[in-house]
Protein backbone atom coordinates (compact mmCIF):
# COMPACT_ATOMS: atom_id res chain seq x y z
CA UNK A 1 0.00 0.00 0.00
CA UNK A 2 1.06 3.61 -0.72
CA UNK A 3 2.71 4.49 2.39
CA UNK A 4 2.42 7.93 1.95
CA UNK A 5 -1.19 7.93 1.52
CA UNK A 6 -1.77 5.91 4.56
CA UNK A 7 0.34 8.60 6.60
CA UNK A 8 -1.76 11.33 5.49
CA UNK A 9 -5.23 9.21 6.55
CA UNK A 10 -4.25 8.62 9.76
CA UNK A 11 -2.80 11.94 10.51
CA UNK A 12 -5.99 13.61 9.13
CA UNK A 13 -7.84 10.44 11.78
CA UNK A 14 -5.60 11.67 14.32
CA UNK A 15 -6.17 15.79 14.07
CA UNK A 16 -9.83 15.28 15.54
CA UNK A 17 -9.68 16.04 18.98
CA UNK A 18 -12.06 13.46 20.18
CA UNK A 19 -11.39 13.99 23.56
CA UNK A 20 -14.35 12.43 25.26
CA UNK A 21 -14.06 13.42 29.03
CA UNK A 22 -14.25 17.25 27.89
CA UNK A 23 -17.94 17.83 26.75
CA UNK A 24 -16.69 21.06 24.84
CA UNK A 25 -15.42 18.14 22.65
CA UNK A 26 -18.61 16.56 22.11
CA UNK A 27 -19.21 17.24 18.47
CA UNK A 28 -15.34 16.40 17.80
CA UNK A 29 -16.06 12.90 19.38
CA UNK A 30 -19.06 12.71 16.41
CA UNK A 31 -16.82 14.01 13.74
CA UNK A 32 -14.51 10.73 14.67
CA UNK A 33 -17.07 8.60 14.69
CA UNK A 34 -18.14 9.74 11.17
CA UNK A 35 -14.89 9.27 10.18
CA UNK A 36 -14.56 5.54 10.89
CA UNK A 37 -17.86 4.80 9.36
CA UNK A 38 -16.89 6.24 6.28
CA UNK A 39 -13.84 3.60 6.62
CA UNK A 40 -16.43 0.86 6.97
CA UNK A 41 -18.38 1.70 4.28
CA UNK A 42 -14.96 1.81 1.76
CA UNK A 43 -14.26 -2.07 3.34
CA UNK A 44 -17.72 -2.80 1.76
CA UNK A 45 -19.61 -2.73 5.36
CA UNK A 46 -23.15 -3.24 5.61
CA UNK A 47 -25.32 -1.98 8.17
CA UNK A 48 -23.03 0.48 9.72
CA UNK A 49 -25.01 1.92 12.49
CA UNK A 50 -24.10 4.82 15.11
CA UNK A 51 -25.41 3.60 18.41
CA UNK A 52 -26.35 4.84 21.93
CA UNK A 53 -25.56 8.62 21.78
CA UNK A 54 -25.73 11.28 19.03
CA UNK A 55 -22.48 12.67 20.54
CA UNK A 56 -20.32 9.42 21.83
CA UNK A 57 -21.71 6.54 19.35
CA UNK A 58 -20.91 3.25 18.85
CA UNK A 59 -19.75 2.80 15.42
CA UNK A 60 -21.29 -1.02 14.24
CA UNK A 61 -20.80 -2.46 10.85
CA UNK A 62 -20.87 -5.95 9.25
CA UNK A 63 -18.22 -6.96 6.80
CA UNK A 64 -19.37 -8.99 3.76
CA UNK A 65 -20.66 -12.26 4.72
CA UNK A 66 -18.48 -15.56 4.51
CA UNK A 67 -20.85 -18.37 4.93
CA UNK A 68 -19.54 -21.28 7.27
CA UNK A 69 -16.65 -19.16 8.67
CA UNK A 70 -16.15 -17.80 11.80
CA UNK A 71 -16.97 -14.32 13.32
CA UNK A 72 -14.79 -12.18 14.42
CA UNK A 73 -15.71 -8.87 16.21
CA UNK A 74 -13.00 -6.18 15.66
CA UNK A 75 -13.04 -3.60 19.06
CA UNK A 76 -11.51 -0.03 19.13
CA UNK A 77 -11.94 3.33 20.42
CA UNK A 78 -11.93 6.50 18.41
CA UNK A 79 -11.59 8.62 21.48
CA UNK A 80 -8.90 9.95 23.40
CA UNK A 81 -7.52 11.63 26.71
CA UNK A 82 -7.28 15.05 27.72
CA UNK A 83 -3.91 16.22 26.04
CA UNK A 84 -3.00 18.27 29.11
CA UNK A 85 -0.07 19.51 30.28
CA UNK A 86 0.47 21.42 26.34
CA UNK A 87 3.65 22.70 27.25
CA UNK A 88 4.83 18.63 27.73
CA UNK A 89 4.32 18.54 24.09
CA UNK A 90 7.06 18.96 21.90
CA UNK A 91 4.59 19.56 19.10
CA UNK A 92 1.27 20.80 19.11
CA UNK A 93 -1.37 17.13 19.90
CA UNK A 94 -3.48 17.62 17.52
CA UNK A 95 -0.84 18.54 15.00
CA UNK A 96 1.01 14.93 14.41
CA UNK A 97 4.03 15.20 13.65
CA UNK A 98 7.10 12.39 12.18
CA UNK A 99 10.38 12.43 14.20
CA UNK A 100 12.68 9.43 14.17
CA UNK A 101 10.78 6.86 12.39
CA UNK A 102 8.12 7.47 14.90
CA UNK A 103 4.62 9.45 14.85
CA UNK A 104 3.79 11.59 17.77
CA UNK A 105 0.10 13.25 18.56
CA UNK A 106 -2.88 12.17 20.59
CA UNK A 107 -4.40 9.01 20.14
CA UNK A 108 -1.19 7.70 17.68
CA UNK A 109 -1.17 4.76 20.03
CA UNK A 110 -4.25 4.99 22.11
CA UNK A 111 -6.52 3.69 20.13
CA UNK A 112 -6.78 5.77 16.75
CA UNK A 113 -2.92 4.17 15.60
CA UNK A 114 -4.43 0.58 16.49
CA UNK A 115 -8.16 1.11 15.07
CA UNK A 116 -6.64 2.71 11.53
CA UNK A 117 -4.25 -0.30 11.24
CA UNK A 118 -6.56 -3.10 11.56
CA UNK A 119 -8.84 -1.07 8.74
CA UNK A 120 -6.27 -1.27 6.58
CA UNK A 121 -5.01 -4.49 6.62
CA UNK A 122 -8.52 -5.70 6.14
CA UNK A 123 -8.96 -3.13 3.28
CA UNK A 124 -5.32 -4.82 1.99
CA UNK A 125 -7.33 -8.63 1.53
CA UNK A 126 -9.47 -8.80 -0.95
CA UNK A 127 -11.31 -12.02 0.36
CA UNK A 128 -10.78 -12.26 4.08
CA UNK A 129 -11.64 -15.64 5.11
CA UNK A 130 -13.81 -14.76 8.11
CA UNK A 131 -17.30 -12.76 8.71
CA UNK A 132 -15.80 -9.20 10.45
CA UNK A 133 -18.15 -7.66 12.83
CA UNK A 134 -17.03 -3.95 14.34
CA UNK A 135 -17.96 -2.59 17.19
CA UNK A 136 -15.67 0.60 17.21
CA UNK A 137 -16.58 3.04 20.50
CA UNK A 138 -16.30 6.68 21.65
CA UNK A 139 -16.16 6.71 25.33
CA UNK A 140 -13.43 4.29 26.64
CA UNK A 141 -11.54 6.87 27.93
CA UNK A 142 -14.92 7.42 30.40
CA UNK A 143 -16.05 4.55 31.39
CA UNK A 144 -17.25 2.75 28.48
CA UNK A 145 -21.14 3.50 29.37
CA UNK A 146 -22.66 3.75 26.10
CA UNK A 147 -21.40 0.60 25.08
CA UNK A 148 -22.53 -1.09 28.40
CA UNK A 149 -25.74 0.02 28.52
CA UNK A 150 -26.16 -0.89 24.29
CA UNK A 151 -24.90 -4.52 24.99
CA UNK A 152 -27.31 -4.37 28.31
CA UNK A 153 -30.01 -3.90 25.54
CA UNK A 154 -28.43 -6.06 22.80
CA UNK A 155 -26.37 -8.67 23.71
CA UNK A 156 -26.45 -10.38 20.55
CA UNK A 157 -24.49 -7.84 18.93
CA UNK A 158 -21.48 -9.56 20.58
CA UNK A 159 -22.67 -12.76 19.81
CA UNK A 160 -18.75 -14.35 18.13
CA UNK A 161 -15.91 -16.62 17.79
CA UNK A 162 -13.74 -14.11 19.36
CA UNK A 163 -12.88 -10.50 19.58
CA UNK A 164 -9.81 -9.00 19.10
CA UNK A 165 -8.80 -5.77 20.50
CA UNK A 166 -5.97 -4.09 19.52
CA UNK A 167 -5.13 -1.68 22.20
CA UNK A 168 -1.80 -2.60 23.83
CA UNK A 169 1.87 -2.08 23.56
CA UNK A 170 4.30 -3.97 22.66
CA UNK A 171 6.36 -5.93 25.54
CA UNK A 172 9.62 -4.61 23.92
CA UNK A 173 10.70 -3.28 20.85
CA UNK A 174 10.23 -6.11 17.86
CA UNK A 175 8.50 -8.08 20.58
CA UNK A 176 4.79 -7.94 20.39
CA UNK A 177 1.91 -9.83 22.72
CA UNK A 178 -0.54 -11.16 22.60
CA UNK A 179 -2.71 -9.75 25.72
CA UNK A 180 -5.45 -12.22 27.36
CA UNK A 181 -6.94 -10.43 29.82
CA UNK A 182 -6.65 -6.67 31.40
CA UNK A 183 -7.70 -4.71 34.24
CA UNK A 184 -11.03 -3.41 34.95
CA UNK A 185 -11.82 0.26 35.75
CA UNK A 186 -13.79 1.81 38.96
CA UNK A 187 -13.50 5.54 38.86
CA UNK A 188 -14.60 8.00 41.31
CA UNK A 189 -14.83 11.07 42.24
CA UNK A 190 -13.58 11.86 46.59
CA UNK A 191 -15.61 14.92 48.14
CA UNK A 192 -14.85 16.67 51.44
CA UNK A 193 -16.36 19.38 52.94
CA UNK A 194 -15.01 21.46 55.95
CA UNK A 195 -17.13 24.02 56.59
CA UNK A 196 -20.34 26.58 55.40
CA UNK A 197 -17.68 28.49 53.06
CA UNK A 198 -14.28 29.10 52.45
CA UNK A 199 -12.41 31.44 55.00
CA UNK A 200 -9.74 34.00 55.63
CA UNK A 201 -6.75 32.36 56.52
CA UNK A 202 -5.81 35.50 58.06
CA UNK A 203 -8.41 35.73 60.72
CA UNK A 204 -9.30 31.57 61.51
CA UNK A 205 -6.01 29.99 60.33
CA UNK A 206 -4.85 27.52 62.85
CA UNK A 207 -8.31 26.93 64.17
CA UNK A 208 -10.34 26.03 61.23
CA UNK A 209 -10.38 22.79 59.26
CA UNK A 210 -8.82 22.68 56.25
CA UNK A 211 -10.42 21.18 53.22
CA UNK A 212 -7.24 20.22 51.41
CA UNK A 213 -5.38 18.94 54.40
CA UNK A 214 -8.56 16.95 55.26
CA UNK A 215 -8.70 15.64 51.74
CA UNK A 216 -4.81 14.76 51.71
CA UNK A 217 -5.06 13.07 54.72
CA UNK A 218 -7.71 10.70 53.77
CA UNK A 219 -5.81 9.80 50.66
CA UNK A 220 -3.03 8.97 52.66
CA UNK A 221 -4.91 6.86 54.93
CA UNK A 222 -6.87 4.96 51.95
CA UNK A 223 -3.40 3.78 50.43
CA UNK A 224 -0.26 4.00 52.79
CA UNK A 225 3.08 5.05 51.56
CA UNK A 226 3.87 1.25 51.50
CA UNK A 227 1.69 0.91 48.26
CA UNK A 228 -1.14 -1.26 50.26
CA UNK A 229 -4.43 -0.10 49.65
CA UNK A 230 -6.38 0.28 53.06
CA UNK A 231 -9.84 -0.69 52.08
CA UNK A 232 -11.31 -3.29 54.20
CA UNK A 233 -12.13 -6.37 51.83
CA UNK A 234 -10.38 -5.08 48.81
CA UNK A 235 -7.83 -7.62 48.24
CA UNK A 236 -10.12 -10.50 49.00
CA UNK A 237 -10.87 -12.20 45.98
CA UNK A 238 -7.35 -11.13 44.56
CA UNK A 239 -5.61 -14.07 43.28
CA UNK A 240 -1.78 -14.50 43.03
CA UNK A 241 -0.69 -15.60 38.94
CA UNK A 242 0.20 -19.25 38.73
CA UNK A 243 3.86 -20.77 38.90
CA UNK A 244 3.29 -21.39 34.72
CA UNK A 245 2.66 -17.56 34.83
CA UNK A 246 5.23 -16.02 36.68
CA UNK A 247 7.66 -18.06 34.67
CA UNK A 248 6.92 -16.85 31.70
CA UNK A 249 7.02 -13.55 32.79
CA UNK A 250 10.32 -14.02 33.79
CA UNK A 251 11.38 -14.75 30.44
CA UNK A 252 10.15 -11.71 29.20
CA UNK A 253 12.89 -9.10 28.23
CA UNK A 254 11.77 -6.99 30.92
CA UNK A 255 14.34 -4.94 33.42
CA UNK A 256 13.33 -3.02 36.34
CA UNK A 257 16.29 -0.63 35.32
CA UNK A 258 14.97 0.01 32.02
CA UNK A 259 11.33 0.21 32.91
CA UNK A 260 12.38 2.89 35.26
CA UNK A 261 15.06 4.76 33.25
CA UNK A 262 13.20 4.77 30.03
CA UNK A 263 9.22 4.07 30.39
CA UNK A 264 8.90 5.83 34.13
CA UNK A 265 11.79 8.36 33.42
CA UNK A 266 12.02 8.85 37.60
CA UNK A 267 13.59 8.11 40.04
CA UNK A 268 12.33 5.25 41.72
CA UNK A 269 9.62 2.70 41.81
CA UNK A 270 6.43 2.41 44.24
CA UNK A 271 4.21 0.03 45.57
CA UNK A 272 3.76 -3.46 47.03
CA UNK A 273 7.89 -4.35 47.18
CA UNK A 274 7.11 -8.33 47.81
CA UNK A 275 5.82 -8.20 44.57
CA UNK A 276 7.59 -8.47 41.28
CA UNK A 277 7.29 -4.94 39.12
CA UNK A 278 5.16 -6.92 36.47
CA UNK A 279 2.79 -8.19 38.91
CA UNK A 280 2.21 -4.82 40.33
CA UNK A 281 1.61 -3.92 36.46
CA UNK A 282 -0.86 -7.22 35.71
CA UNK A 283 -2.05 -8.80 38.64
CA UNK A 284 -2.56 -6.69 41.14
CA UNK A 285 -5.02 -3.85 41.84
CA UNK A 286 -4.46 -0.13 42.53
CA UNK A 287 -5.19 3.08 43.90
CA UNK A 288 -4.42 6.13 41.79
CA UNK A 289 -5.27 9.98 42.76
CA UNK A 290 -5.69 11.73 39.45
CA UNK A 291 -6.44 15.25 40.26
CA UNK A 292 -7.13 17.23 43.29
CA UNK A 293 -10.00 20.43 42.79
CA UNK A 294 -10.92 22.72 45.22
CA UNK A 295 -9.34 26.41 46.97
CA UNK A 296 -7.68 29.11 44.95
CA UNK A 297 -5.58 27.63 41.64
CA UNK A 298 -5.40 30.76 39.88
CA UNK A 299 -2.64 32.85 39.09
CA UNK A 300 -1.73 35.58 41.84
CA UNK A 301 -2.22 35.00 45.07
CA UNK A 302 -5.29 34.51 47.52
CA UNK A 303 -5.44 33.47 51.12
CA UNK A 304 -8.29 31.49 51.43
CA UNK A 305 -8.97 28.54 53.57
CA UNK A 306 -10.93 25.70 51.36
CA UNK A 307 -14.22 24.74 52.82
CA UNK A 308 -14.05 22.03 49.88
CA UNK A 309 -11.71 19.70 48.00
CA UNK A 310 -12.30 16.76 45.44
CA UNK A 311 -10.21 14.23 44.60
CA UNK A 312 -10.68 12.09 41.11
CA UNK A 313 -9.51 8.73 42.18
CA UNK A 314 -9.77 5.24 40.02
CA UNK A 315 -8.76 1.69 40.98
CA UNK A 316 -7.75 -0.45 38.61
CA UNK A 317 -9.47 -4.13 39.00
CA UNK A 318 -8.45 -7.91 38.62
CA UNK A 319 -10.54 -10.98 38.21
CA UNK A 320 -12.68 -11.58 40.65
CA UNK A 321 -12.98 -8.30 41.70
CA UNK A 322 -16.57 -6.72 41.34
CA UNK A 323 -17.20 -3.45 40.17
CA UNK A 324 -20.13 -2.72 42.31
CA UNK A 325 -18.96 -4.39 45.26
CA UNK A 326 -15.51 -2.17 44.89
CA UNK A 327 -17.75 0.83 44.62
CA UNK A 328 -19.69 0.10 48.09
CA UNK A 329 -16.27 -0.77 49.86
CA UNK A 330 -14.81 2.87 48.71
CA UNK A 331 -17.39 4.17 49.93
CA UNK A 332 -17.74 2.78 53.50
CA UNK A 333 -13.90 3.13 53.74
CA UNK A 334 -14.13 6.83 53.30
CA UNK A 335 -17.07 7.45 55.88
CA UNK A 336 -15.44 5.15 58.38
CA UNK A 337 -11.86 7.02 57.55
CA UNK A 338 -12.77 10.75 57.86
CA UNK A 339 -13.18 12.87 60.90
CA UNK A 340 -16.73 12.96 62.60
CA UNK A 341 -16.08 16.96 61.60
CA UNK A 342 -15.69 16.14 58.40
CA UNK A 343 -18.55 15.58 55.41
CA UNK A 344 -16.89 13.42 52.74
Amino acid sequence: MDQERLLRELSEFLRIPSVSTLPAHNQDCRAAAEWVAAELRRLGCRDVEFLGSDTHPVVSGKGPDVPGAPTLIIYGHYDVQPPDPLAEWTNPPFEPTIRDGKIYGRGAADDKGQVFCLLKAIAASPRPPINFRFLIEGEEEYGSKVLFDLLKREPQRVRADAVLVADMSYVAPAWPAVYTTLRGLCYAEITVRTSKTDLHSGEYGGAAPNAHEELGRLLTRLKGEDGKINIPGFYAPVKRPSKAELAAWKKLPFTEKDFLQKRVQGKALVGLKKYSVLERLWALPTFEIHGILGGFTGEGAKTVIPAEATAKVSMRLVPNQKLATVERQLAAAVQRLAPKYVTA
